[in-house]
């Protein structure tokens, strides 16, 4: 059976268009609620969600199906995703349900959810939701109808944890830094995480109204918080995402550090202190200046797919902590189960604080290489696989580059699109080479 519904990342797409309608949203809390029961008499599940404006209605969805499956509920409101992750952990709930479509506008909203353990749940269980989806609803009795009630003080629970995660012996004291909680889900919690420990706090973004979420703001519009810091005249500028799971980071000259780096930066960090990590996980699209650095300090490094729950089952084969993705959702699975933009963000300002250096400096090692990317759009039942002009340059290009580069061809997962990926030491090499391949597929 294939995924008719879930993607890499949940459910997710446009307000009132299938599936993101209160009807379908009503059906599938019920259908994951008998999933759940089958193991479990009286499941619990909390429901987090974002700020967009849909998530009243969606909210309300959820709730209603749950209950209707003879499910309790605990409704947490606006908190960031891997918010939701932790309280289901502590909170010793049978599942945590976020509503939310991270990084997209406002017009969009999806559903995604984590296991008592806080952790993203595997294929095996979304398929068995599918399955459930094409039965028939059972209504459980007027008696064993679920109960919601809402958890007082979700956040605080929340800012509590996320500052546990940074050194006790150390303060953020004497530091300002403009947070940027793209109108999202950390409006409330983001500011007062960096305050409480002891930042001078400049917070733009933080001011939601159902609408404005992503909007010029947060981690996929930099260009806010570039202008904010050099404004300010800010030590750092953190931004985050809509449901905050991911973070962008700059310095006091405005330079953007992406999740390649803070990932590299991750590591270096506990080598110094004299910890041990065999090892790290990024993607395909991991800037390979990474790959070389790690390896030069005797830390392997393995790629996965695309997305951050395939690091995160990387990770977990290999019983390594660290993985992470270029666009800002890293993994520390010794600080908490999912990636969370705010923890990541608090262990990079450690590392800055406990060395006394800057993100430059302690980046010196690390020169990503330019990459060059062209998306070549494929003709209906073009078999791109096959193409033997193709293949003949991949092949020339790869061993023109040696381990000074590579490249990387994938199809696009939502478009008729083919991804030429090349990366070199040098720019124009990555940008010739990049051309030869996209004039190869389409003759």
């Amino acid at each position: 059976m294939t995924r008719q519904y879930f993607g890499t990342d949940g459910i997710r797409g446009t307000v009132g268009q299938p599936p993101i309608t209160p009807d379908f949203v009503l059906r599938l809390a019920h259908a994951v609620g008998r999933v759940l029961k089958r193991t479990e008499s009286r499941p619990t599940v909390l429901i987090g969600k974002d700020t967009r404006i849909s998530g009243y209605m969606l909210e309300s969805a959820l709730e209603s199906g749950f209950n209707s499956a003879g499910v309790d509920v605990v409704l947490l409101g606006p908190l960031p995703t891997p918010g939701v992750a932790y309280l289901t952990r502590t909170q010793r709930a049978s599942l945590g349900v976020v509503i939310s479509a991270s990084h997209n506008p406002f017009a969009d909203n999806g559903i995604k959810f984590f296991s008592a353990h806080g952790t993203k749940l595997d294929d095996a269980w979304e398929l068995a939701v599918e399955a459930a989806l094409l039965e028939l609803p059972v209504w459980a009795d007027s008696a064993e109808l679920g109960k919601t009630r809402r958890l007082e003080d979700a956040a605080g629970r929340y800012i509590e944890f996320c500052k546990s995660t940074f050194a006790n012996d150390l303060t953020l004291k004497g530091l300002r830094i403009v947070v940027d909680g793209a109108h999202g889900a950390a409006y409330h919690i983001a500011p007062k995480v960096f305050h409480e420990l002891g930042a001078e706090v400049v917070a733009i973004g933080c001011t939601p109204d159902g609408v404005n979420i992503n909007d010029r703001v947060g981690a996929t519009h930099p260009e806010a918080l570039i202008e904010a810091v050099h404004a300010h005249r800010a030590d750092f500028g953190v931004a985050l995402d809509g449901d905050a799971d991911r973070l962008q980071l700059i310095d006091h000259a405005g330079r953007l550090f992406n999740g390649d780096e803070v990932l590299f930066l991750m590591v270096n960090e506990r080598l110094a202190r004299g910890e041990k990590v065999p090892g790290a996980v990024g993607t395909l699209m991991t800037n390979m200046a990474v790959e070389v650095a790690l390896k030069s300090k005797g830390v392997e490094f393995v790629r996965a797919q695309v997305g951050d729950r395939y690091v995160l089952e990387e990770l977990e084969k290999r019983g390594w902590l660290l993985g992470g993705e270029g666009s800002g959702h890293l993994l520390a699975l010794d600080r908490h189960t999912t990636g969370d933009g705010l923890i990541s963000a608090l262990q990079v300002l450690q590392a800055c604080v406990r060395s006394g250096q800057t993100l430059e400096k302690l980046l010196e090692d690390v020169t990503l290489f330019p990459q060059t990317l062209i998306n070549v759009r494929l003709k209906p039942g073009q078999d791109w696989k096959s193409n033997a002009l193709l293949k003949a340059e991949i092949t020339a290009i790869d061993a023109e580059l040696r381990q000074s580069g590579r490249t990387l061809i994938r199809a696009s997962g939502t478009e008729p699109l083919l991804r030429l990926m090349v990366e070199a030491r040098d720019a124009l090499q990555a940008k010739t080479c990049a051309e030869r391949l996209a004039k190869a597929v389409t003759g």
